[in-house]
């Protein structure tokens, strides 16, 4: 039987530091390090990393340094997908099992190219609320992995996963169609990230506006459309499940994207109206919501 014992995490964002702090304390310090390049290793051991308000010290390796892990978590934002898989490359054996967190629908099989489908296991991270700034997260709610494989995915490697999270005591979900949870979780994001951003908006102000509630669920229908047509089936029901999530996270919180917009920094609005801008010409189907809040957020970045 297989088995996963460390990981490398590229990317130290909310989710990278959620994950890589949950294996660091229950499995051990040795068993976690996060790999990024020389600059950013000097930059990140001068920082004061903390999670909930606590201290946090964390084994930082350079992309020269790097060692052939079991598991590699990548935990960046789809803009910096190229570099690192470079930083990775050192960590990457015929056997290590690679895991993506990030959001989208591309991830998995720009990795799989790279690195073999073999090697992939699908992820959908859901239901948390970490927020970031500077080197400090906050979180309510860790929230779960739901995880599968597909398009040629091994078994094996999703059963030493599910293991090791067991033992990392990161949340997970098995799912049998991952494919759709993923397309599911990317309707999500195009409709809160990029509503939340285009109107500088919380979660409570969202979904306490009649405007902005119909901006966010005209962005959500659009996806559904061009996911029929693509042969996954999503359904107003999957719309409604989402709002009931959004109320529990923190009335005052805000999505990824809202945070890039408070940080003045580039968001990831490409990989969510701009990727279905683009299905949609594809397939045939009118996506007015998103091309609208492709246009707004494109004014906003182009401000900063």
């Amino acid at each position: 039987m297989k088995e996963i014992k460390n990981a490398s995490v590229v990317g130290m964002g909310a989710l990278g530091l959620l994950y890589g702090n949950l294996i660091q304390e229950n499995v051990g310090r040795d068993a976690v390090d996060f790999v990024m390049d020389a600059g950013r290793a000097e930059k990140y051991r001068k920082a004061e990393f903390m999670i909930n308000g606590e201290r946090k010290d964390f084994r930082l390796t350079k992309t020269e340094d790097a060692e052939e892990r079991d598991l590699v978590i990548v935990a960046v934002k789809s803009t910096g997908l190229e570099s690192a898989m470079e930083s990775i490359s050192k960590c990457v054996g015929k056997d290590t099992v690679i895991i993506s967190v990030l959001n989208g629908i591309s991830s998995e099989e720009i990795l799989s190219e790279r690195f073999g489908k073999e090697k992939i296991v699908y992820s959908v991270a859901q239901g948390m609320d970490a927020m970031r700034s500077g080197q400090s997260v906050r979180y309510t709610k860790e929230g779960e992995l739901r995880i599968g494989v597909a398009n040629g995915g091994d078994e094996e490697n999703l059963k030493a996963l599910e293991i090791f999270f067991d033992k990392a005591k990161i949340h997970y979900t098995e799912e049998k169609d991952i494919l759709k949870r993923m397309w599911n979780k990317f309707m999500l994001n195009v409709g809160i990230n990029q509503t939340c951003m285009a109107f500088g908006a919380s979660y409570s102000e969202v979904l306490g506006s009649e405007k902005l509630t119909g901006v966010f669920m005209g962005a959500m229908k659009e996806v559904k459309d061009i996911a029929k047509k693509k042969g996954i089936s999503l359904s107003e029901k999957d719309m409604e499940d989402w709002i009931s999530i959004i109320k529990t996270f923190d009335p005052n919180g805000t999505p990824s994207m809202g945070q890039d917009r408070l940080a003045k920094r580039k968001s990831e609005v490409e990989l969510f109206s701009g990727t279905v801008i683009r299905l949609g010409k594809e397939t045939g189907t009118p996506v007015p919501t998103n091309q609208m809040l492709y246009e707004r957020i494109m004014k906003i970045e182009s401000e900063y």
